[in-house]
């Protein structure tokens, strides 16, 4: 009897999702809990594992259908796998397993789209791992070659003087343009891809922040050389202790809680014409990914120290590259810090992550005259923005709220005792 191989229960906040790449075809054997297939949703990639061994049947959804939670993808027919070591007819089968790359879902998804194979890609990724811009570099330099773009550079070929003059010679089409170290090519390629339905959500809810927000920003500079050199000071016992680096975003995150203790609006959200005050501290930290901006989010950062705050960082970062991160990881958020500098950026004004009503920009740890005590000094200086929702919070509270930030983090103390 036939296994139906289904769509899981999707988020009740998600109605349905793109079929992305199916990794097997009708007739290939299958182990149970092998990836069958990958799911798009507005947020995350869903595996679909094989429920029971056995050889994959027929497929009822093709690549890009549009499917729900329950519905029948495809039939697997039972049969015994074995699980111990192959024969020797297996054995080719064997060897090529284990040359396999580990393949993220989008890179699976362009290795499947232009029949690639994977094992002639050199990946830059951590263990040779494949990204998606090895790939599209890789099919750049493919499609170059195809087009013949490059070729030798070449000399120009003086007239023939043994032609009688006034008469003309039988020659070939003018080859393109050639000149030393350059190559000038009519083509203009043009590609239309469907926008990934992680990539609409995001276009879709930042358009919606622009236009049912009073948004504005407040800008503000930190001194940021006492943090650096608390944590010069600490990192290697801070590391050799709870095995996790000490990074900066601990810091913002401890001051922004603090901050959010005092202004409370700014922790706040609007529900039509309520206003919903949080009693907790969730904070999003925005993650730039190949797929699109996500932000995942730290529950009850106020009860995590600064070793948990980095541990969790890292572990968003593993989910990430790997694309495990699941609803739950980016569900909610009472307030969100995004950090530009990463990229150099040196100001921005973020927007909104709604309903949250502000977010904080932190950018580029620049090296910057200021005056100090009437002396001119060098200092480490990092300009911060704060976007916040005006209809819920007044100027007043968003200037302090980033004054208490530059406070903070100016003098580290008040983060260690709490004062």
């Amino acid at each position: 009897m036939s296994i139906e191989v289904l769509v899981p229960n999707l988020p009740e906040s998600v109605s349905d999702a793109t079929l992305i790449t199916w990794h097997k075809q009708p007739g290939d054997t299958v182990i149970k809990n092998e990836n069958l297939v990958d799911l798009e949703t507005d947020k995350v990639v869903l595996e679909v594992p094989a429920p029971e061994s056995g050889i994959l049947g027929k497929i009822l959804k093709e690549d890009g259908s549009i499917v729900v939670g329950g519905e029948v993808l495809a039939l697997l027919e039972p049969q015994a796998v074995e699980a111990g070591p192959k024969t020797a007819t297996t054995a080719p089968e064997a060897e090529e397993d284990e040359s396999d790359i580990p393949l993220s879902p989008s890179v699976r998804r362009l290795i499947a789209e232009n029949t690639l194979d994977p094992s002639v890609i050199k990946g830059s990724g951590k263990d040779g791992r494949l990204t998606k811009t090895d790939v599209l570099d890789y099919l750049h330099k493919k499609n170059l070659q195809e087009a013949q773009l490059i070729v030798p550079t070449t000399k120009e070929i003086p007239p023939s003087p043994s032609l009688p003059k006034g008469e003309a010679a039988a020659v070939s089409p003018p080859a393109p343009k050639q000149e030393t170290g350059r190559v000038i090519s009519n083509l203009r390629p043009e590609q239309r891809v469907p926008m990934t339905r992680l990539r609409a959500k995001v276009a879709e809810r930042l358009l919606q922040a622009q236009q049912n927000a009073a948004m504005l920003t407040t800008f503000n500079e930190v001194n940021m050389q006492n943090v650096i050199d608390l944590r010069n000071q600490y990192k290697e016992r801070f590391e050799k202790k709870h095995h996790v680096k000490l990074g900066f975003m601990s810091f913002f995150v401890k001051a922004s809680i603090e901050a959010l203790k005092r202004f409370p609006a700014i922790n706040a959200s609007i529900d039509d014409n309520d206003i919903i005050y949080h009693g907790y501290y969730d904070i999003g930290i925005a993650v730039s990914t190949e797929r699109g901006l996500i932000v995942p989010v730290l529950r009850d950062a106020d009860q995590l120290d600064f070793a948990g705050i980095e541990q969790s960082i890292v572990d968003f970062g593993t989910k990430t590259k790997s694309g495990t991160l699941t609803y739950d990881d980016l569900k909610g958020g009472t307030f969100t810090i995004t950090n530009g500098g990463i990229f150099g950026s040196m100001l921005s004004t973020p927007i909104l992550n709604p309903p949250q009503c502000a977010i904080l920009g932190m950018h580029a740890i620049k090296e910057r005259p200021v005056v100090e005590n009437g002396q001119i000094v060098i200092r480490p200086i990092m300009y911060l923005a704060l976007s916040y929702d005006h209809r819920l919070v007044d100027g007043r509270e968003a200037v302090q709220f980033l004054v208490t930030i530059k406070e903070c983090l100016e003098a580290p103390a008040h983060l260690l005792l709490n004062i």
